[in-house]
């Protein structure tokens, strides 16, 4: 078409040359032949001399328009063949794969080499196909869809598709297509730019696995510090260890440190329980070498009964094939093993591999805790039983030297913890309120047998020195740390609501609130009780001498709470201290 173009321009400046010189020639010649010679014969042999002049010169002009015309349309012709060898050479060895499509029809007219290396097929076999048929089926509604948008908005298009290598086997090659219209001849086509994505695709993958691997990881820390709970643990964690290495079961053993032996720790996935019978020596099968060699163990075949692997009996049923073994280390100490089983052929790559050790390293940490926490749960709890035996065993000395007061202090306890949930103590304040009822008298262990049994009544003198039994109890027990908390009582039941007692005549609230509860209890226990200086009241009598104490010695707002459920109190105690 440009050479038709290219011809059809150079005749026409031929003519309009060759017209232009003749119009001149004749309008110019003859006047200036009229002005030279005015004889008629000498005008008329010159007319016919002009013709033939004009024919030669006209000749002559025709050979250099034509000459040069020619002449340019060889350069442009040879400028056009350069252009398109460009082209073609760009376009054959463009790293991208180039598609040319004709924009009505979608018909391919041309593709490049790296379009071939692509799809896996000659040029010959694509030219004349529809450009959506360079993808697999999923694609090409989406392939449509952007070239006719490329075409209707006139503008680049890209997005991201799969285009079908067929080479034996179809594979699909992700490639990011860059669509725009382009005028070739006078005539518009698709020109499609198809590039590689697969490396790109890859690192993505890559990426999101890792980012997929790092959540687990810091969902696992979350498990571990949200809950001391072993079983709870291992069980969520297991649940991460099946969901990201997409594996079907999975299970921990721990080993128990007394007797060396790996036990059932957790399991997930498995469709029976077997696996819970599951107790190996270390050095005892394949799990048994993975803790004793602290190092990773995979059995790419578990039907083989070649591999070592003992446990086969408690996995029938279950169908594994694939089997992997990671020792849980922590502080260099082996704390058991995480085991995961597939249901077909178990291969990790080297990333995959250091993704399971980073797991079971996060287990181990998890049962180092969790077995920390036990142990430190199991001393504190010995060291406060320890406390409160001693405790309890030096109310039961005070109570030996007073065969008279035996059971007194455990019954007053009691009593006070009752009246105490009663009136919305707190719970770590009752612990310190019982431990301060038991020793409310152990000040008395300074004060002389000779007062302290004297059967008649003391003097004024011996009374002085009984009234400094609550100051012997602060003495004795404030540089003990741990009693500190329990100091109320021991130092304060003696006081009263009206501000009469001692030692410190403490007067209403400034008496605290375990040592107001415990003067009733105490009150309440001695006249209940046989001493030597008087018998048991009756129930009546002790309730309404108490009930004669409020605002008094007692606090009125204790004695309201005693009044109130004095009988269920006492049936209570009864039976506690029976107990």
């Amino acid at each position: 078409m440009m050479k038709r173009l290219f011809t059809r321009n150079s005749l026409f400046r031929i003519v309009f040359l060759y017209l232009l010189f003749g119009a001149l020639w004749i309008a110019v010649s003859d006047r200036i032949l009229e002005s030279l010679v005015s004889d008629e014969h000498r005008l008329t042999i010159l007319q016919t001399y002009k013709g033939w002049f004009f024919v030669a010169a006209s000749a002559l002009l025709l050979y250099f328009v034509a000459r040069r015309e020619f002449r340019n349309r060889e350069q442009a012709e040879a400028a056009l063949r350069d252009s398109e060898e460009k082209y073609r050479i760009l376009m054959q060895h463009a790293n991208d794969g180039i598609v040319i499509a004709d924009a009505e029809t979608g018909s391919i007219l041309d593709v490049n080499q790296r379009i071939e290396e692509l799809t896996g097929r000659p040029a010959g076999d694509l030219i004349g196909k529809h450009i959506a048929e360079l993808h697999p089926d999923r694609d090409r509604d989406r392939c449509r869809k952007l070239f006719q948008d490329a075409v209707d908005q006139e503008s680049t298009i890209r997005g991201d598709l799969c285009v079908l290598h067929q080479n034996g086997d179809e594979i699909d090659v992700p490639v990011e297509i860059s669509a725009s219209i382009v005028e070739i001849n006078g005539k518009k086509v698709i020109q499609g730019i198809f590039r590689d994505i697969t490396r790109r695709k890859k690192a993505e993958e890559q990426a999101q696995y890792r980012l997929e691997h790092l959540s687990a990881l810091h969902a696992i820390d979350m498990i571990i510090s949200s809950s001391l709970d072993l079983r709870e643990t291992l069980r969520e964690f297991l649940d991460l260890v099946i969901t990201q290495l997409h594996v079907d079961a999975a299970d921990v053993l721990l080993l128990n440190p007394h007797t060396q032996m790996l036990e059932y720790g957790a399991m997930q996935g498995f469709r029976k329980a077997g696996i819970r019978h599951s107790r190996l020596r270390l050095g005892e099968g394949i799990a048994g070498r993975a803790a004793l060699e602290h190092h990773s163990i995979g059995i790419p075949n578990l039907l083989n009964r070649a591999n070592g692997y003992v446990r086969a009996p408690l996995l029938e049923g279950e169908e594994f094939v694939g089997y992997y073994v990671v020792p849980l280390v922590a502080k260099g100490r082996v704390m058991g093993v995480l085991e995961v089983l597939h249901r077909s052929p178990l291969v990790f790559d080297e990333e995959g591999k250091g993704f399971l050790e980073a797991l079971a390293a996060q287990a181990a940490i998890a049962i180092d805790n969790a077995t920390l926490f036990n142990d430190l749960q199991q001393s504190n709890a010995g060291l406060i039983l320890a406390y409160d035996t001693t405790i309890e065993g030096w109310a039961r000395a005070l109570e030996l030297r007073d065969q008279e007061t035996e059971g007194h202090t455990q019954r007053a306890a009691e009593m006070t913890l009752r009246l105490a949930q009663a009136m919305g103590m707190k719970e770590e304040e009752l612990v310190h309120a019982r431990r301060g009822a038991l020793l409310h008298d152990i000040g008395k262990m300074s004060i002389p047998d000779s007062i302290l049994l004297k059967a008649g009544p003391l003097t004024e003198e011996e009374w002085a020195i009984m009234r400094r039994h609550p100051a012997y109890a602060f003495e004795l027990l404030s540089p003990i740390a741990y009693l500190k908390p329990a100091l109320d009582i021991p130092y304060c039941h003696h006081e009263r609501w009206d501000g009469t007692g001692y030692p410190r005549g403490l007067k209403g609230e400034q008496i605290p609130l375990a040592a107001r509860i415990f003067a009733l209890a105490d009150t309440w226990d001695a006249l209940y009780s046989e001493r030597r200086y008087h018998s048991a009241w009756p129930e009546d009598r002790v309730r309404r001498h108490i009930r004669s104490l409020a605002g008094t010695q007692l606090d009125p707002k204790v004695v309201e709470a005693y009044l109130g459920m004095e009988q269920e109190l006492q049936e209570q105690i009864q039976e506690d201290v029976k107990t």
